[in-house]
């Protein structure tokens, strides 16, 4: 296995550009997850990467070795990629066996190579002799990732593999995939716009916006500490709101709350507050700033509820899905922990 890096790289089509100077640093062994709205670059970056296509500048370079770069541009039949697309693309006239050993040699073409491999994506060995239309999707697409590892390449790179599946497919096959890849030590690039996928599976995120990376860090500080109000809009739900910042609290629509120690000088602001940190308590009891709760979206485990402040504007609260208030209902919200504070631009 092998680390990957990108430095500086740029594509336009046409007049239009894509990427605009992404540096990518992935550590040999991890995954990292490229996460970002429809049309923000990352599949171009993964095409890059796979040398489908070549940058207009920049470098790649896998491990000590420059794929792309200083002259040259390594074909990508010798790049040493595994890639599964979004559908898995598998070969419909090959059994699940045919499909898995495809690219490996005649000498590693073997039922032990394949069943090991099945094994690794979850997968019974009684599978071997099917063909694609008799599997669900989910096992489709862990097939495809079979196939991607069969001969042990340096990358792998996935492009929205579970954007098809249904929501329970969707949940158990991103735990397979999470499982085989760490199971097999490999370098994983993932693109997704789905946040919790990036969050769950990933050792690290890469948010893009617009052709850019706007922040890598791991999935917890993405989501603790993003890096400015659009990253914190886009990854989960996001309270901000106006403020004013003096020595360590904000005073906002919320009433007055610590701040994270160095996230904003003194003077006008936006803090984050994640949904989860507003606390909803009886209306009478006194403590808290008062709300009307304006309606509850539930969703079984918990409910996501939408409250007016009194004079003030909306936030949106997470609660337990036991613990519903009625839309209507007067209560009082107080907030948990810090707040993130982001200067006024």
């Amino acid at each position: 296995m092998t680390s990957l890096t990108v430095l500086g790289v740029t594509r336009s089509f046409g007049p239009v550009p894509v990427l605009r100077g992404v540096d990518l640093h992935v550590p040999e062994r991890t995954v990292t997850a490229v996460l970002g709205p429809s049309g923000c670059g990352k599949t171009t970056l993964l095409r890059l990467i796979a040398g489908f296509d070549d940058p207009d500048a920049g470098t790649i370079r896998f491990g000590a070795e420059t794929v792309y770069g200083e002259g040259r541009s390594r074909p990508p039949q010798h790049r040493r990629v595994g890639y599964v697309p979004q559908e898995g693309a598998l070969f419909p006239h090959l059994s699940v066996a045919g499909n898995v050993a495809f690219g490996l040699s005649r000498k590693d073409r073997t039922a032990a190579r394949v069943a090991e491999l099945l094994e690794l994506v979850g997968l019974e060995r009684a599978l071997a002799d099917r063909q694609p239309h008799q599997l669900s999707g989910g096992q489709q697409q862990r097939v495809a990732l079979a196939r991607a590892l069969a001969p042990r390449p340096a990358i792998v790179l996935l492009d929205e593999p579970f954007s098809s599946l249904d929501a329970a497919l969707r949940e158990s096959t991103r735990r397979a995939v999470g499982a085989a890849l760490v199971a097999a030590g490999t370098t994983a690039v993932l693109v997704t716009h789905d946040q919790a996928e990036a969050l769950s599976l990933a050792d690290q995120v890469a948010v893009m916006r617009a052709g850019r990376l706007v922040q890598l860090d791991s999935p917890e500080e993405v989501y603790r500490s993003p890096s400015d109000a659009g990253v914190a809009r886009f990854i989960g739900e996001a309270v901000l709101l106006p403020a004013h910042v003096r020595s360590g609290r904000a005073a906002c629509a919320l009433g007055s709350l610590p701040v994270r120690a160095g996230s904003s000088p003194d003077g006008p602001a936006s803090i984050l507050l994640r949904p989860e940190q507003i606390l909803l308590g009886a209306g009478d009891r006194g403590a808290g700033v008062e709300a009307k709760v304006r309606d509850v979206s539930y969703f079984g485990h918990d409910a996501a509820v939408r409250l007016e402040l009194v004079g003030g504007p909306e936030v949106l609260a997470r609660v337990a899905g036991h613990a519903l208030p009625v839309p209507g209902a007067t209560v009082r919200l107080t907030v948990s922990g810090e707040a993130l504070a982001y200067p006024e631009a």
